[in-house]
This record gives C-alpha cells, sequence and structure tokens, in this order.
C-alpha cells in the first residue's frame, strides 16, 4: 500500500485531484486508515487512474468516466470513444467556420469594403406548374442535397422541365440548425405525386420586390439586407415567404464569380 503523497508521485497525478476523485467517488483508495483518516492506494489502482485520466485528458467530464469505471467493458469504452470522436470532428468543422468567418473579417479590415448598390424592381409573379421537394435539412448550406434528389428523380422519371426554378424555407424566421426547405422546378404537365414529389400549381403573387446578385453566394446576405431595408423604407411589408432563383450557378457555370442570383420577396403596401 502507498500513501497518498507516494501513490501521487507514482502515478503523476496531484495530491488534490486524488482528494478530489474519492470525494465524487470516481475512484477512492483502497484503504482508509479508520484512526488517523489517512488514505492508501495499492499498486494495482494505478491502471485505473491512468485510465481515468487519459480519459479526463480527452474532454470527458467526471459524470461520463464515472460511468464508464463502474462497467469498464470494452464494448462500453470502444462506444463512447466514437461518440467522443464524431464529437470532437463536429467541433473542428465547426471552429473551422469560425476561423473563415475571422480570415474574411480580418481581409475586410484591411480594405475598403465597397458595398454593393442594387437595382429594386417590383413585379408580379404568375402561376407556373412544378414538381416540388420539401424536406427538413441539417443546415441552409446543405439545400444542395434536395437539388440533387430532385433531378435524379426528374431524370429518372423523364419529366419535361422549363426554365423555372427557385428554393424556399418555410420556417417562421431564420433558424441555426434544421431548416424546412423546398426546392422547385416548372414543369410542362402535371403527374402523380411519389415519393416526397410533389406536383402543384404554384400560388401567383400580385407584386414581388426583386433583385439580381452577381457573384457567389456569399453576396446573398449583403443582397437581403439591402432588400429588407429598400422595403421597410418604401412602406412595403412582406406577405410570404422569399424565393431565391439561381439564374446562374453550379449547374451552369464554372466559376463562382459568373453566378447570378434572384431575390424575390412578396410585398405589399
Amino acid at each position: 500500500m502507498f500513501k497518498i503523497g507516494d501513490f501521487s508521485k507514482l502515478t503523476r497525478v496531484s495530491v488534490r485531484m486524488l482528494r478530489y476523485y474519492d470525494e465524487v467517488g470516481l475512484f477512492k483508495p483502497a484503504k482508509i486508515d479508520d484512526f488517523t483518516g489517512y488514505r492508501y492506494y495499492s499498486a494495482k489502482q494505478i491502471s485505473d487512474i491512468n485510465l481515468v485520466m487519459s480519459l479526463r485528458d480527452m474532454s470527458f467530464n467526471v459524470a461520463d468516466i464515472a460511468v464508464f469505471m463502474k462497467e469498464k467493458s470494452e464494448e462500453k469504452l470502444e462506444y463512447i470513444l466514437k461518440v467522443k470522436g464524431e464529437e470532437i470532428e463536429n467541433n473542428i468543422r465547426a471552429e473551422e467556420i469560425r476561423l473563415k468567418k475571422i480570415n474574411s473579417a480580418i481581409k475586410d479590415m484591411k480594405k475598403e469594403r465597397v458595398s454593393m448598390s442594387y437595382n429594386v424592381t417590383l413585379k408580379s409573379l404568375p402561376s407556373y406548374k412544378v414538381i416540388s421537394l420539401r424536406n427538413v435539412i441539417p443546415t441552409y448550406e446543405a439545400e444542395g442535397l434536395l437539388w440533387i434528389r430532385l433531378g435524379e428523380y426528374i431524370m429518372k422519371k423523364n419529366i419535361h422541365c422549363n426554365n423555372i426554378s427557385y428554393s424556399t424555407y418555410h420556417d417562421a424566421g431564420y433558424k441555426e440548425g434544421e431548416v424546412d426547405a423546398e426546392v422547385v422546378v416548372g414543369v410542362d404537365n402535371l403527374m402523380k405525386d411519389e415519393d416526397g414529389f410533389t406536383f402543384k400549381e404554384t400560388e401567383a403573387v400580385d407584386q414581388a420586390a426583386i433583385i439580381l446578385v452577381p457573384g457567389d453566394y456569399s453576396n446573398v446576405a449583403e443582397a437581403y439586407n439591402f432588400l429588407a431595408n429598400w422595403i421597410e423604407e418604401n412602406g412595403y411589408i412582406m406577405i410570404g415567404n422569399p424565393r431565391q432563383v439561381a439564374i446562374k450557378g453550379p449547374c451552369n457555370e464554372k466559376r463562382t464569380e459568373d453566378y447570378l442570383s434572384e431575390i424575390q420577396i412578396p410585398v405589399k403596401k
């Protein structure tokens, strides 16, 4: 048996941490002297404390470590390590996105930012015969998954389409995380609904505020801000979900700087 100080030296775990793990029931000494209250540890416990410290260094919290230490099965260890690995990978992706935004902000600070000026027009939108696919997707950036599914279905069924296509979102407001998205393509004839693919006639829009957005999709957010200010300053209100039309995009342009999008927002006075 080893006193707590000696066990601390052998395992390179501080006395403070050993006492804390004893208090929370995570790692208890092999024996406590009834008279002095001294803690004593066994060499056989070294593998256990090494495992506890390894899991702590992997960012597992005390509660998770305690649950595993009660079972200590290889299957359980493999499972929790896989879950933690997935969590870390998601965190890395999230941090990479944050880093990209930081670098972009630094670039904007180092150069004079030229604000785009858009020409807003008002026009009516007729009713269209369309095929649509609506589903909940993980993020706004995952919209492409719906376009791929819709495109594959159109080709499989040999559906005759026209040049009408747009995406829209049905949530009450902007959302972090899962979003209710719909992608739409114009068709010559309506067919029977199947496997989540819906044929319908869209509602006509009496009046929509419209702007063209050139360049990469990163310009879209600024365009929405511009259009929001225009709507408010000119005494209009929104009366429906915005539509985002890809006039030129990944399907027909190789360079993102050559993209051209059209934002359509139904409005009224």
